[in-house]
């Protein structure tokens, strides 16, 4: 079977968009709470925990990061027949749904899976009130 070499179907828009990097990406996250946290988790496989930038400001939380390597900034002589996998830089902001304390807040990376972990404001938790019965 030959290997045939990539050619766009529609050249037209790939000239269109020659000025953009179409490899960035926006990592889709999961936010849930349990009774103390808000908790986010996005999938950052293949990319080096220490190239995310995280922060946290008026309940938005910002996730950046670059997934470039040396070894793909040094590839611009190479021919490629198939180039899937991404490369380039990543952002995502997003709102939280409850007041936190940002300045506590502790992000993980296992298993190619960043778990933040952001504690909510006390403004922010439940609170449970007792009836008082009067006779």
């Amino acid at each position: 079977m030959a290997i045939i070499p990539y050619r766009s179907v529609w050249p037209d828009l790939d000239d269109f968009f020659g000025g953009f990097d179409l490899m960035n990406f926006t990592p889709a996250v999961n936010i849930y709470e349990d009774k103390d946290h808000v908790m986010v988790e996005t999938p950052l496989a293949g990319i080096d925990p220490d190239k995310v930038d995280i922060e946290i400001e008026d309940n938005v939380l910002k996730i950046s990061g670059s997934t470039e390597s040396k070894s793909e900034v040094d590839d611009k002589d190479k021919h490629y027949y198939r180039k899937e996998i991404r490369s380039g830089s990543f952002y995502r902001a997003v709102a939280l749904p409850k007041a936190v304390d940002g300045s506590k807040a502790e992000a993980h990376y296992s298993k190619g899976i960043l778990k933040i972990s952001i504690p909510k404001k006390e403004e922010a938790k439940p609170r449970s009130i007792k009836v008082k019965a009067t006779e």
